[in-house]
């Protein structure tokens, strides 16, 4: 991300709260059949930094701050640089190279979440079902709502569920609702056309952990958030107009936010009820300025799941007796499915899709949903049961797991912490692998897109850097500024035609000047620079 984003001055209350990580933030045995990593090579002096890297390290930003740096050859093992490579650093998101790479795997790269809908009950001949339908959530992150014509996920620079933290966020064209108008078409298909008894979610692949945050749950619709977009009216003083996605019963929204004069600083605030169905936006937006995107939470998805469907069902020719809104009434729920009739079924893109979706924009839902999803490998109903999983597969991957601190799959819990080295060694791994180039494609690529889209778009690095990127920065009120916990970068530099180096580039404790978050932006550049620079090292 660049600083050419529009620049939001942060007033001191919001500082309190201001938290921004992103990407700028199975048994062992099982492991894809990889060539072993090499064994770590010679660490050969370093050759002299860059006095361009130099002088950027020399900033006012990191008087106090610590850099790390380590470039290694993955099929050697020869160390081109280390600083630090054996200390821990806050991650941010290249956490998510861990947590990532160990869902991959554990899932397949090419598997598919299928999410059945099952008639539980007798089908008359009329078309009528006495019984329910149930949709059995299968942790699909998007069922459908990011599913282009072709069958790949769309995403956005940045992503919507960071639109209430980063300026310049914005949706894709897709229907969020998309996968559930299926499924109620295929119901209809079905020869059913009404439904005596209730829609229900089946929730019980896993259950919710709230020390993971955001929360993964079984069943997700569009990040589970509501998309709020602002646009300016025709003239100073006139209302905003707002346009609402997905519209779901019982959510309501109001507005009072008004158009100011051209150029004069806006911003929106949400508010909503205690169970998030009323939500109110106030503030200003400029004339003549982008429409605005924030995002209220859906607090209740399984609730907000059955009402959706019910609506997508309804819309479809189906009729629910049940009433539409409501508590999902899980406690209906059987048993097993066996003997009940699936008539519908939504298949999803493959989990590498998925995996350069979390990759490419640093998706914090998607990161820690893996958690989730090894635990469900591991036939547990406890998302905590993923991580004996994620360490099974990180000690087959050769990656010295004493090196790596995780309390969750996004890089955003306190404790989170890796070593550069193991970095690299998750890295290396990759490259030993039938699916390196679609491992390493799935990466930010600088100048290009995802997180690095904005950063180094003109210089010769260009499409040259493939790197996830980690921030982690908040509010310090006792200077009025922004403190960057860390901004990092990790993963391959091209060093000639199909050869990559592995690498980390990263700082911890830098200071903003000014509570601007267009300044921690520019740290991001920063360490985006450092890694161009490394690449520019060699020729090619």
């Amino acid at each position: 991300m660049s600083p050419s984003v529009v620049r939001r001055r942060i007033p001191p209350r919001a500082l309190r709260t201001l938290a921004v990580l992103l990407a700028v933030g199975a048994v062992a045995a099982g492991l894809v059949q990889a060539t072993p990593p090499p064994s770590p090579g010679p660490e050969r002096r370093a050759p002299r930094l860059d006095p361009r890297i130099e002088a950027i390290m020399r900033k006012p930003e990191y008087r106090h701050a610590r850099w790390g740096l380590f470039e290694q050859n993955p099929r050697t093992g020869t160390v081109v640089r280390s600083r630090d490579a054996d200390q821990f650093f806050i991650p941010g998101s290249t956490a998510k190279l861990f947590g990532v790479s160990g869902t991959w795997h554990t899932l397949g790269g090419d598997h598919r979440f299928v999410t059945p809908v099952h008639a539980v009950g007798q089908q008359l001949r009329n078309g009528t079902l006495r019984g329910d339908l149930d949709l059995v959530a299968q942790g699909d992150l998007s069922l459908g709502g990011r599913t282009r014509k072709d069958g790949t996920l769309a995403y956005t620079t940045i992503d919507h569920t960071y639109a209430n933290d980063i300026p310049g966020a914005t949706l894709t064209p897709e229907n969020p609702l998309a996968g559930l108008d299926q499924l109620a078409r295929q119901v209809r298909a079905a020869g059913i056309r009404r439904v005596d008894g209730d829609v229900i979610i089946d929730p019980r692949l896993f259950r919710p952990d709230p020390a993971l945050a955001p929360t993964p749950t079984p069943l997700i619709l569009n990040d589970n958030v509501i998309d709020l977009l602002t646009s300016p009216g025709n003239r100073a003083g006139a209302p905003a107009g707002l346009d609402v996605r997905p519209k779901v019963a019982p959510y309501r929204v109001t507005s009072t936010v008004r158009t100011v004069a051209a150029g004069r600083p806006g911003d929106i605030d949400v508010a909503t009820s205690a169970d998030g169905t009323r939500i109110r936006l106030s503030g200003t937006i400029a004339a003549g300025s982008a429409p605005v995107l924030r995002v209220s939470r859906v607090k209740d998805p399984n609730a907000f799941g059955r009402t959706a469907m019910i609506e997508a069902l309804k819309r479809a020719g189906v009729e629910v007796r049940a009433n539409a809104v409501g508590p999902n009434p899980a406690g209906r729920l059987p048993a097993s499915y066996r003997g009940a009739r699936t008539v519908a079924r939504y298949t999803s893109p493959p989990y590498a899709d998925y995996a350069e979706l979390i990759l490419k924009v640093s998706h914090n839902l998607g990161a820690n949903l893996g958690i989730c999803l090894m635990a469900t490998r591991a036939r547990s109903t406890d998302c905590a049961d993923g991580f004996p999983v994620l360490a099974a597969f990180l000690d087959g991957a050769k990656v010295d797991r004493k090196a790596v601190q995780l309390a969750d799959g996004r890089g955003g819990d306190p404790v989170d912490r890796t070593t550069p080295r193991a970095l690299a060694q998750i890295l290396t791994y990759w490259q030993h692998t039938p699916d390196a180039r679609r491992f390493r494609e799935s990466l930010p690529i600088l100048g290009v897109d995802g997180t690095l889209a904005d950063s180094c778009r003109d210089c010769p690095s260009r499409g040259k850097v493939f790197a996830k990127t980690g921030t982690v920065a908040g509010g310090d009120l006792l200077n009025d500024r922004l403190a960057v916990g860390a901004e990092t970068t990790a993963g391959y530099l091209e060093t000639g035609k199909g050869t990559f180096e592995v690498f980390f580039a990263g700082v911890n404790g830098a200071s903003t000047s000014r509570a601007d978050v267009d300044a921690v932006l520019r740290v991001g550049d920063d360490v985006a620079g450092v890694a161009a620079l490394l690449q520019q090292r060699r020729p090619g």
